[in-house]
């Protein structure tokens, strides 16, 4: 049922992403506004394929949430390295594409800017794309971690300490979909005491 729901909705997404790719198409080319218009559908299209694997239980089943850690550490550095390609190749001069060009001079790396000038959509997509990454999920309700009793562990009755108390049975921690881990070893005997019975 999970693969199925993921299945169906990546390919929603995949669906809207081509939709809003094919609009970013019947945009003119003439003006800085058309450009910044297909760049933003282009990145629209990256996020909502992102998002189509959080929506389709890619992460747990929750409520969504952002990580602040893949935002800042991630989103923004792409943010900044694609964003200053995207202004550097803007149609018509503005005070933002000229300052880009003349400080991509200065630092040497005009060549890579110029590299990159024929993927500028690539890039748009990938802001979109990464941003959407920066979305998680609390994950279920439920705790992720459940105890069982292991198996054959108290059958002879419930141990006791020295003092009288009832000691807690063994236990195991079990991740879901994962297999119950091998009990702790008994400890060793004492000197001067004859080893457990078995």
């Amino acid at each position: 049922m999970y693969g199925l729901t993921r299945a169906t909705i990546t390919l929603l997404g995949a669906g809207v992403a081509g939709l809003l790719i094919w609009i970013a198409t019947q945009i003119g080319h003439n003006s800085n506004a058309d450009y910044w218009e297909i760049l933003g559908l282009i990145a629209a299209a990256g996020l909502v394929m992102a998002l189509s694997q959080l929506l389709g239980g890619w992460t747990k089943w929750g409520w969504p949430r952002v990580s602040g850690s893949v935002f800042l550490l991630a989103f923004i550095p792409v943010l900044i390295a694609a964003g200053w390609i995207l202004l550097a190749w803007q149609p018509n001069p503005n005070w933002f594409r000229d300052h880009i060009r003349s400080w991509t001079t200065d630092i040497h790396i005009r060549g890579l800017v110029t590299d990159l000038a024929d993927f500028v959509p690539v890039l748009a997509f990938g802001i979109g794309l990464v941003f959407g990454y920066s979305f998680d999920t609390t994950g279920p309700a439920e705790p992720i971690w459940r105890r069982r009793r292991v198996a054959g562990a108290g059958a002879a009755g419930p141990a006791t300490t020295p003092g009288g108390e009832q000691a807690a049975e063994p236990r195991a921690e079990i991740r879901e979909g994962g297999e119950t881990p091998a009990p702790p070893p008994e400890p060793a005997p004492r000197a001067g005491e004859p080893p457990p019975e078995r």
